[in-house]
């Protein structure tokens, strides 16, 4: 049996799994489609999560970044894992105490102000926008290898997945279909990386593997790595190339930010009691633990397989020691990437070779120039390919490639389609209903949820054909703004007795907005193709801090913003004040407000 054709049945028979289920778990209330009744199970509810919070930016993107960056980019898994943390311990209780559907209702009841809720609503929709575009261009990455069509292409058929799943089930469909996602794609990343590990290391544990022995060479895998890529001109790969300052703010930005993602959080509304809620996020983090030590592992060894493939005769780990790979020689992998326009290489100098270094590197400049080179000649690679073409470039077999390209896109859509709800949620509940139209009926607010849903699918799918940079970029510009806006507003809410309606909206506009404007002002000199995102490339960055970075300056603002504005104007009243103190014990889902 062909790829093609393997490819098209582990893919469609995962799609026809997904909709099955959502035809199965199909909403038939307004509870059913926000929080799937409130009956979900504390381990499936943990898995679910699980598959919501790795999205496409974690399977396909996070290796890649780890790859081309090394120990720089470690961030992401600190950064994502610790906030993951902060959200189980200091916010998810609380909430599920709370006993609502959405984060805006908590915002608007806890701040007893309309106004607070409807800028919460618009916070939440333009995070949830901005992340929702990284997993629409994941989903166009792997379909536009794995079913051999255009990006653009594959990003309308990932859209039309989603719809059928995500209109239909509501969060109870979604919840369920998660749950199978979650399988498919830990299966996914890590078959491919047990063959792999044992073909370098000979340790079927991956993480093992990295710390380990490369069988061909004798010598520490980490080490190889590092000859191979200083040895063309590279930064070696275990040492940290980036301000402590920004790596310490952008591991911050992440943290705080996964604490204030509304598609997570909204996840812990659906257990039936508080200590499940507190159960679900330590099954969650079992499950995540799953992918993410395994991810530094996956993004060494790709990167050891990319460098040995361009450079194929080297010797004892150097490779100008050898020659560069033939044009004529070019492997399948290359050429089954070249179609997509993901990948692209120019033999610059016309020797019927392909030279792959660092150009940029006065060294290699002069090595160059004595052998007659032209300049790097692989002109494009996009990092998004590397996971999902590393199966290929380790010669698996053919059902392997097939398994990761229906994990990928698992991980894409299950994400999306929490994030989707989120924003279906804030318009139907908070917009419509409770600002809008009070008196819809169940039925109506139902049709609203779905309409809604299918809105943000159509922006989604527009704003992924152009997004701002791969998928783990636009992802961390998301977590940035979380951070500045909904995550301050959450911790005062719950911890704080003091801060009033009018501090609280001060603070969120000012933590969205400042955000908003650093983040248009320098994302043209951010979005460098083939710049470290966490180096600073733009000489006037305020203070030299990256957008991506940018987030705990805007959260301090929010902060300090509602603090001030709270203790210029009156106490909250004192039914809020007992309200906060009741959240603050959690015991008994929804017994604070009597839900």
């Amino acid at each position: 049996m062909d790829q093609y054709t393997l490819n098209l049945i582990v893919v469609g028979a995962s799609f026809a799994l997904y909709v099955g289920i959502a035809i199965w778990a199909r909403a038939g209330s307004t509870s059913e489609f926000y929080a799937a009744g409130r009956g979900v199970n504390p381990v499936l509810n943990g898995m679910a999560t699980a598959a919501d919070w790795m999205s496409a930016a974690s399977f396909i993107s996070m290796a890649g970044l780890i790859a081309f960056v090394g120990y720089g980019n470690s961030t992401f898994l600190m950064g994502w894992t610790g906030g993951y943390v902060l959200l189980a311990l200091l916010l998810a209780p609380y909430l599920r105490k709370f006993g609502k559907f959405t984060v805006p209702q908590f915002i608007g009841d806890r701040f007893y102000s309309q106004t607070a809720r409807l800028v919460a609503v618009v916070c939440l929709i333009t995070i949830s926008v901005t992340y929702v575009i990284g997993q629409m261009t994941g989903a166009g990455v792997a379909f536009s290898r794995f079913l051999e069509v255009e990006s653009t292409t594959g990003l309308f058929i990932a859209s039309a997945v989603v719809f059928a799943y995500a209109v239909l089930g509501g969060m109870k469909g979604i919840t369920y279909t998660q749950v199978a996602q979650y399988c498919v794609l830990i299966i996914a990343y890590t078959i491919p990386a047990i063959f792999i590990s044992l073909q370098l290391t000979g340790n079927p544990i991956p993480g093992l593997g990295l710390f380990g022995t490369h069988a061909e060479s004798g010598i520490p895998l980490l080490t190889k790595v590092d000859q191979v890529v200083t040895e063309l001109g590279f930064n070696d790969y275990t040492n940290l190339h980036t301000s402590t300052f920004n790596m310490l703010l952008f591991t911050l930005s992440l943290m705080i930010g996964t604490a204030g993602l509304p598609h997570v959080i909204i996840r812990f509304f659906t257990v039936p009691k508080v200590s499940d809620a507190r159960w679900s996020a330590g099954w969650a983090l079992v499950f995540i633990a799953l992918l993410y030590l395994t991810a530094p592992a996956v993004g060494a060894m790709a990167r050891l397989n990319v460098m040995t493939t361009m450079w194929p005769n080297a010797t004892a780990g150097e490779a100008l020691s050898g020659e560069a790979l033939a044009v004529a020689d070019k492997p399948d992998w290359m050429a089954n990437w070249e179609a997509t326009g993901l990948l692209a290489f120019e033999d610059k100098n016309g020797d019927g070779r392909l030279q792959y270094y660092n150009d940029a590197n006065a060294d290699m400049q002069a090595i160059a120039a004595e052998r007659g080179w032209a300049g790097n000649e692989l002109v494009t690679f996009n990092r998004d390919i590397l996971v999902l073409a590393n199966p290929e470039i380790a010669q698996l077999p053919g059902w392997v490639i097939a398994l990761i390209a229906a994990g990928g896109l698992a991980a894409a859509l299950s994400t999306a389609a929490g994030l989707l709800l989120a924003i279906s949620s804030a318009i139907s509940h908070d917009l419509i209903k409770d600002a809008l139209n009070p008196n819809i009926s169940e039925k109506g607010e139902l049709l609203a949820a779905r309409i809604s849903m299918a809105g943000a699918i159509a922006l989604a799918t527009y704003l992924g054909l152009n997004p701002p940079g791969f998928a783990a970029q636009t992802v961390a510009l998301a977590f940035g703004l979380a951070a500045a806006t909904i995550f301050p507003a959450l911790m005062m809410g719950i911890f704080s007795k003091r801060v009033n309606s009018l501090g609280a909206t001060a603070g969120m506009l000012t933590g969205l907005i400042v955000t908003c404007l650093y983040l248009f002002t320098y994302l043209g000199w951010f979005f460098i193709p083939g710049t470290n995102m966490l180096e600073n490339t733009a000489a006037n960055y305020l203070f030299g801090i990256p957008p991506t970075a940018f987030g705990p300056i805007g959260a301090l603002l929010n902060f300090v913003v509602a603090y001030v504005v709270s203790s210029a104007t009156e106490e909250p009243p004192q039914e809020v004040q007992d309200l906060v103190e009741s959240i603050r014990v959690p015991r008994g889902a929804g017994v604070a407000t009597g839900h």
